[in-house]
């Protein structure tokens, strides 16, 4: 099983300083905040339920969005907007950076504005893979590339359930920004992670912020 790592090692963000890691740690209310993000979707299997989940504990979030899966189903992106709250880039196509070459990775960015006909300040990098001239390009663009401080590991099977949100609850902080997916793959793990995660942040005076 190969190693997985839950928390960002501390060098990472130093190295890649320019790359957003943590968020706000106070809000302006003075409470303690922390960013949801979920990744991949809108899925109509699963990113209603999300939505229901974070209304029901008056929270916030982050949605970094697959292109094709706005176009195709975009009453559920519709839903997200309407809830207030963000909204990334995370490619058209979800192009994995390394993959395919720079010339493809950056037109997959660039067909998400041009096909959804958004422009939106945030992007985060298909499964966290981004090299020095596509974020350079990026930056150039106006990006903020969004990374993270904890990983659920909610689409990997090979992880109990029980394990993930331990591993989460261990380690979070003001200013974590934590990554979780709105999709099938997920779906499982997500829809009894979430519920726990939000109740624990909820009872330790947490807000979930947008980013």
């Amino acid at each position: 099983m190969p190693l997985r790592l839950h928390v960002i090692p501390s060098w990472l963000p130093w190295i890649f300083s320019q790359r957003l890691w943590t968020g706000t740690p106070i809000g302006p209310t003075g409470r303690k905040q922390v960013y949801l993000t979920f990744d991949d979707g809108p899925i109509p299997e699963i990113t209603p339920w999300v939505l229901r989940q974070l209304k029901a504990h008056d929270a916030k979030a982050t949605f970094f969005c697959i292109g094709e899966n706005v176009l195709r189903h975009p009453e559920v992106f519709e839903q997200i907007r309407q809830q207030g709250h963000q909204i990334g880039n995370h490619t058209h196509h979800h192009l994995c950076d390394g993959r395919v070459t720079d010339e493809s990775y950056q037109n997959s960015i660039t067909a998400f504005e041009e096909k959804t006909g958004l422009n939106l300040p945030l992007f985060r990098p298909p499964y966290g893979r981004l090299n020095r001239q596509n974020a350079q390009w990026l930056r150039r663009k106006g990006y903020k590339i969004v990374m993270w401080h904890l990983l659920c590991y909610d689409w990997d099977n090979n992880i109990s359930k029980e394990k993930s949100l331990k591993k989460v609850l261990d380690h979070i902080k003001p200013g974590s920004i934590i990554v979780l997916h709105d999709s099938l793959k997920a779906q499982k793990k997500m829809t009894w992670l979430l519920p726990r995660l939000l109740t624990h942040l909820s009872a330790r005076g947490y807000q979930c912020a947008r980013l």
